[in-house]
């Protein structure tokens, strides 16, 4: 019954694997002030991804089990949400707090639109959230429909901002901002996990 929702809801955690994907490239190393900015941003990576990745196996969890009271469904989307909401705000927050990358033209604009990207994401996450809680769990019937209602508007709200934040994010890991953050370890080990787990979320 929900599986259409856990499709739809889990394509933000594309995100992260954009955000940290990342391979070096060039033989000259990237300036050392971009490299502890990219420090700054990867050492945020794995604690905010480990949320969104549990939330997104959660929704997953639940979207294949029709016997589950609705009670139940709702807790777990609820905390999953809010979860991703903390997640994608963290990562909002990683870059907020880093500023623009040093020395990389057009820097601030990248950075500040990858983070406004990210607090959009987290704030349809938000939204996602209240609506579930709001839901009517005491007729199994109604609160399909509610779930089913959510899916048809908000999923392509999320959508949407999942869309424009990876774009925002591959456009600030242009160039050297990329083989900066392809140092950092953080980045590297999240970019291999994503490529070995094709599954994941």
């Amino acid at each position: 019954m929900n599986k259409k929702l856990a499709a739809a809801l889990s394509g933000g955690a594309v995100l992260v694997v954009a955000l940290s994907g990342c391979t070096s490239s060039g033989d000259k190393g990237p300036d050392p002030k971009l490299v502890a900015w990219a420090k700054k941003v990867c050492d945020a990576v794995p604690a905010q991804d480990a949320k969104i990745r549990s939330a997104n196996a959660s929704i997953a969890a639940i979207a294949t089990n029709s016997n589950l009271p609705p009670k139940s469904a709702q807790k777990t989307y609820a905390q999953a949400f809010q979860d991703l909401a903390d997640g994608y705000k963290g990562l909002a927050d990683a870059l907020g707090d880093a500023g623009a990358p040093p020395g990389i033209d057009d820097g601030a604009k990248r950075q500040q639109d990858a983070a406004k990207n990210l607090a959009g994401l987290s704030a349809s996450y938000v939204d996602l959230k209240k609506k579930v809680d709001g839901l009517d769990t005491k007729n199994q019937g109604k609160f399909a429909k509610g779930l089913k209602d959510i899916a048809a508007t908000q999923a392509q709200d999320v959508g949407k901002q999942s869309s424009s934040g990876t774009e925002a994010l591959k456009r600030l890991e242009q160039g050297d901002v990329k083989a900066a953050m392809a140092e950092q370890p953080s980045c590297k080990i999240r970019g291999a996990s994503a490529s070995a787990q094709p599954t994941a979320g």
